[in-house]
């Protein structure tokens, strides 16, 4: 049987191009960054020193080279015999050979920093997520997000991987280069070498921002095509149940009509870039070149000379061919970087408070729930509930019904803190649940929703999430208690069944079954069911009612239903309209008070009667 559960350590969403809203403080990626390398100084100092070392190898290269040229161009003027100086050219070998190893041993150290990075990143921007409220969650475009993550994970590698082994070990071979000719030849080598660096970085830079604005564009219409991708599957079923396939694939195709256009303009802006940064590596080169060639005819300089000269500008200049793209990944790396930071930067609606205690710390919850005078609306200009107020002692049933948009669901949803109330306060064993932490309360809290979302994996492991540390005995006990153990039972693989995206795979009186099974194995002081029964056929209903009655015994039960006839032995009934509580009190009292309830459940007889 599967129950594998993971383990890991201890306001509207915005669009996907920019996860800020208009004036907000933008995150700085490379300060937010630090940190996460900081604690692996020695191993950065290791790979640094096995850079530098790298690059002094790499350009004595082709200064054994010149030895070497010089050497024999001398034996062959002199007429003597041409000896091959052995020991230069196992300098030469041992030179490259020493470029690749110091170059792999600084992967080798630097690797553990960035994947580490990586991974912390990673499960700090998920953690972050699971923290934020409700409202940014039912807002938000799932295939974007998780776009921006992916995107930011992987901008990390490519910031490390661009700015420490390709930009720095430039700049420093660009030192070193420039040194040995300033040191060797006349300030002319050095001068056309830094004219032609800086030009060449200078137009890079200018031509690379100006297309900066064409791979935006392209990487928010990918996220915006891949988020009407990932929710038109998502909703495969209402795709289908309108016919509605064609009409589904012109949107995707809309969205990649507008991304293709945006990447074409990226891809001929390309060659403009590229054509220029050739036009300066050609011109540098040639004047370098032309200079070292007057030094040879003139006897300033040897053949020797002009070979390294030659070796130098290839070694620089190659690198140098890639310096817009690389540019370009940074600024990506960058962008998609501030992007994710600015998801770890979602202001957390609901937050524990300073100080906060866990309730049962002392002794187990008692589940005593006051709500008093509680307002709360989603929007501003959009009040749900207005000055409840009800008392739900220790051990008691109370339901709740009314008509729909009563504001019903929302009680627990305040209960359970997905949002904190506009005024008033709500209050579990005499204190302001605000004062809890969030862990403590919703661990004394059961909810089985109205709309039961399963996860893609099997059955076994969609009970088990309740409770992940259960036994096998109680994980059999809550499935007898929902009635589930026989609709296991006929299932080949029983709890091995996968349930399918969302839990599609099964029905939704199953589904149910299931949301049920799993917060009776969780074993709370408090329970909430709602709507729990709405799928299910008549008889499983009475039967999972007779279960919900006997559990109800035991603790605090609050029971949102549209079924009358499902509610009628609480101990209290709650009958709410409009945001707050027309009439309260059991089922006798109200049909008696002929009121609200009365006409709701002389409805649901008349209809129960056709």
């Amino acid at each position: 049987m599967s129950r594998r559960h993971p383990t890991v350590p201890p306001g509207d969403p915005l669009p996907p191009g920019d996860p800020l809203p208009p004036g907000a403080p933008r995150p700085n990626p490379i300060r937010l960054l630090v940190p996460y390398l900081a604690q692996y100084k020695a191993r950065i100092a290791v790979a640094m020193t096995c850079l530098l070392l790298a690059k002094v190898a790499h350009v004595t290269v082709p200064m054994v080279l010149k030895w070497i040229v010089d050497d024999l161009s001398a034996a062959s003027i002199g007429k003597a015999v041409v000896v091959v100086p052995f020991l230069l050219l196992l300098a030469y070998g041992l030179a490259r050979f020493s470029v690749t190893l110091l170059t792999e041993l600084r992967e080798f150290f630097f690797a553990k920093v960035t994947q580490r990075a990586v991974r912390r990143i990673a499960l700090e921007t998920f953690e972050h997520l699971h923290r934020l409220s409700l409202r940014f969650h039912l807002a938000r475009q799932t295939g974007g997000l998780t776009r921006d993550i992916e995107r930011g994970t992987r901008g990390i590698t490519s910031l490390m991987s661009f700015v420490l082994f390709s930009i720095l070990p430039t700049l420093v071979e660009f030192a070193l280069v420039c040194g040995v000719l300033a040191w060797n030849y006349d300030w002319t080598f050095v001068t056309i070498t830094l004219i032609t660096l800086v030009g060449y970085i200078a137009y890079t830079i200018f031509v690379t921002e100006w297309r900066t604005t064409f791979r935006k564009e392209m990487n928010e219409l990918d996220s915006k095509a891949n988020s009407k991708a990932i929710d038109s599957l998502l909703n495969y079923e209402t795709v289908k149940y309108f016919g509605n396939e064609r009409f589904e694939a012109d949107r995707y195709d809309e969205s990649l009509q507008r991304w293709e256009r945006a990447a074409v303009r990226s891809q001929t802006s390309l060659s403009l870039l590229n054509l220029g940064q050739s036009l300066f590596i050609a011109a540098g080169a040639t004047l370098v070149m032309w200079r070292a060639i007057e030094g040879v005819i003139a006897g300033r300089m040897t053949v020797g000379d002009l070979v390294l000269v030659n070796a130098f500008l290839i070694q620089l200049y190659v690198p140098l061919n890639f310096l817009g793209v690389i540019y370009r990944e940074i600024r990506q790396s960058m962008t998609d970087m501030g992007r994710m930071f600015s998801l770890m930067a979602e202001h957390q609606e609901v937050a524990d408070r300073p100080g906060a205690v866990a309730l049962g710390a002392d002794a187990p919850p008692a589940g005593d729930v006051v709500f008093d005078n509680v307002h709360f609306s989603y929007e501003s200009d959009r009040s749900i509930l207005h000055g409840v107020n009800f008392h739900v002692p220790a051990g008691q049933t109370f339901a709740v019904v009314g008509p729909s948009g009563g504001g019903k669901s929302t009680l627990a949803r305040l209960l359970f803190r997905f949002y904190d109330v506009t005024v008033g306060s709500i209050r579990v064993d005499g204190r302001d649940i605000r004062d809890y932490t969030q862990a403590s309360l919703r661990a004394a809290i059961g909810i089985v929703p109205q709309d039961t979302v399963l996860f893609n994996d099997t059955l076994g492991y969609n009970l088990s999430y309740g409770m992940p540390s259960a036994s096998e005995a109680q994980l059999q006990a809550a499935i007898r208690a929902a009635r589930l153990d026989d609709f296991i039972a006929r299932l080949p693989k029983g709890l091995e069944t996968t349930v399918g995206e969302r839990g599609l795979k099964l029905s939704g009186g199953e589904k149910q079954r299931v949301a049920i099974a799993r917060a009776l194995l969780k074993n709370p002081a408090i329970l909430i069911f709602d709507e729990a029964t709405s799928a299910l056929d008549s008889e499983s209903e009475k039967a999972i009612q007779a279960e919900i009655r006997a559990v109800s015994r035991e603790r605090t039960t609050l029971i949102i239903a549209h079924r009358l006839s499902t509610i009628v032995d609480a101990d209290c009934i709650l009958v709410m309209d409009t945001g707050g509580i027309a009439e309260r009190g059991t089922h006798a009292e109200l049909l008696a008070a002929q009121g609200l309830y009365a006409r709701l459940w002389a409805l649901q007889a008349e209809h129960a009667g056709v």
